[in-house]
């Protein structure tokens, strides 16, 4: 099978653009493999050569177990273009061989308050925080989205759900401080609460809960009934 040069391919056929645009989960393994490759040779594509040592080693496997004098024995590929895929597949050993990552769990309200009391509690302005959740409600990130004033901090749907969205979140829970240290909601802490979770519905991402963290206390607006 003959591969195409990659710069004669349309833009949106090319592996690099289409991994921008779709995600690398989108791409074949000899697409893949020919990004890491970068170029071919004068007789030969990127393309070409990536199919040549996928068909030579016939899967990831065993291309994971050569050696790079076994790599360096395919014509085009030679010493360096050997070491660079050595170098992507052991990363990608290495990260296989991490253990799995503990997430927090979020259950309740004082869940929030025992990663984020500390944190929050002697803070001299507003910070305004999201817990972005996965399906199970495990913690996948802990996102700052504003740093404000005294007494006030700016928050904007756009902000929010763009790092929701980023991180493929399936609900929110929104935290911020007050420096006074008086959790008390204010009358914009809940009509922007309102607003946000009118944004996330129309996305479709909840917003579980907004947490007002004071001095050693807390406040949840969907505990108190006001969201």
């Amino acid at each position: 099978m003959t591969y195409p040069v990659i710069r004669e391919l349309p833009p949106e056929q090319r592996p690099r653009e289409r991994m921008l645009k779709e995600g690398a989960a989108s791409l074949s393994d000899i697409d893949l493999l020919a990004i890491m490759l970068r170029t071919g040779t004068a007789k030969a594509s990127a393309m070409e050569l990536a199919a040549a040592v996928l068909s030579r080693f016939q899967d990831l496997r065993r291309l994971s177990q050569a050696t790079i004098e076994e790599l360096s024995e395919i014509k085009g590929i030679g010493p360096v273009k050997a070491v660079q895929i050595k170098a992507a597949l052991e990363l990608g050993r290495r990260l296989a061989s991490l253990p799995a990552e503990e997430r927090p769990v979020i259950r309740c309200p004082e869940d929030v308050c025992s990663l984020l009391m500390e944190d929050l509690r002697n803070l001299d302005r507003e910070y305004f925080l999201a817990l972005l959740l996965n399906t199970k409600n495990q913690v996948l990130a802990r996102e700052t989205i504003s740093i404000g004033t005294l007494n006030a901090s700016m928050v904007h749907p756009r902000e929010l759900f763009k790092v929701a969205i980023r991180r493929s979140a399936a609900a929110v829970i929104l935290v911020h401080n007050h420096p006074s240290g008086d959790p008390t909601p204010s009358r914009e802490d809940i009509t922007l609460t309102k607003r946000l979770i009118e944004a996330g519905e129309i996305i479709g991402i909840d917003v579980l809960d907004h947490i007002v963290i004071g001095d050693n206390r807390f406040t949840s607006l969907k505990s108190k009934g006001l969201i």
